[in-house]
Order: C-alpha cells, then structure tokens, then sequence
C-alpha cells in the first residue's frame, strides 16, 4: 500500500506540473492564434494536440486521486477532507466542467481560457503550498482566493485580447471611402 501511495503522489506531482506548463503553452498558443482575428486549420490543429496533453494531466490527476483516496479509506478506514483535498477535488472538477464547456463551444473565449489558467496555477501553488505543510487555512479563504485569482486572469486574458484587437485594428488597411455617382 505504501508504494501504491509513493507512486501515485509522484505521478499526481508530475501530472499537475505537466498541466501547469501545458497550460501555459496554450494560452500563449491561444494568443497567438486569435493574433490574426481568426483560428486557422493549421492552429486549431496544434491546439488540439496542446488540449490533448492537457487531458492526459486531468486524466493522471483524477486517477491519483481517486487511488490516495482508496488507499487512505483501506488504511484508515475513513477519508479525511482537508483544505487540500476539498480544493484539489473542486479545483479538478473545474478543469473537467470548463474543459467540457470549451469544448462544446459553450464556454465564451472572454472567459473559458482565464479559468482553465486560473485553476492550474491555483492547482499547481496548492499542491506545493500542501507538500510544504502551508495549507493551514480554511476552505472560505481558498475559496475567495481563488475567485480573486480567477478574476484577476479574466481581466489580464480579455486586456491581452483587446490588445491584440486594437493592434490588427491599426495594421489593416483603411478602405477607400465609397465614391457616389
């Protein structure tokens, strides 16, 4: 039972790190992309491979869980919800229900990237904020941080867009002015 415990809490290590910086790449990829106004064949392509790593992490991490989950409900016979594991739980279902929403094109673009982003990195300082023994807060403060987190990446995202708007705005070529007869 042990090495089951070593092993999945090195994997979910990984997989979170491998989240983390796959999640980068994407949003850097998803600027770069839109740059132009409009998402090509060849980009939305790199971004289905980028989105596929990026299911893989979601993928380990659950099935990390749900094993240190067993593996604590056999040894211990109970499980015990910590601040950890609460916002690990909400934080992964997160990434799973905005996932899904992108992908059904439900979830606007003003919004679904800066969460996928916003939930990694708070992933990611959980899961080593844990590992240090610093998560001695409750749940209501995770909870209003994260929201604040969330927040503040809507408004970097949509600030980079608009950018990025106004810039193909000033670049384009102004139509000459239609003549009249």
């Amino acid at each position: 039972m042990e090495t089951l415990v070593i092993v999945a809490t090195i994997a979910q290590g990984v997989a979170i790190s491998l989240g983390v910086g796959t999640s980068t790449i994407a949003i850097v990829s998803f600027f770069g992309a839109i740059a132009d106004g409009t998402i090509d064949k060849t980009e939305r392509y790199m971004l289905g491979f980028i989105y596929y790593v990026l299911r893989v992490a979601m993928v380990i991490i659950m099935l990390t869980m749900l094993a240190l989950f067993s593996a604590e409900a056999i040894t211990t016979g109970t499980i015990t919800l910590t601040t950890a594991s609460v916002s690990t739980i909400l934080l992964v279902c997160t990434l799973y229900a905005n996932a899904i929403l992108m992908t059904m094109r439900v979830m606007p673009s003003t919004v679904g990237p800066a969460l996928q982003a916003a939930t990694w990195y708070t992933l990611g300082t959980m899961a080593s904020l844990n590992s240090l023994g610093l998560v001695t807060f409750g749940i209501i403060p995770f909870f209003l941080g994260y929201v604040s987190i969330i927040l503040l990446a809507i408004a970097l995202v949509n600030s980079v867009m608009a950018i990025m708007k106004q810039r193909r705005q000033l670049t384009q070529p102004t139509p000459p002015p239609p003549t009249t007869p």
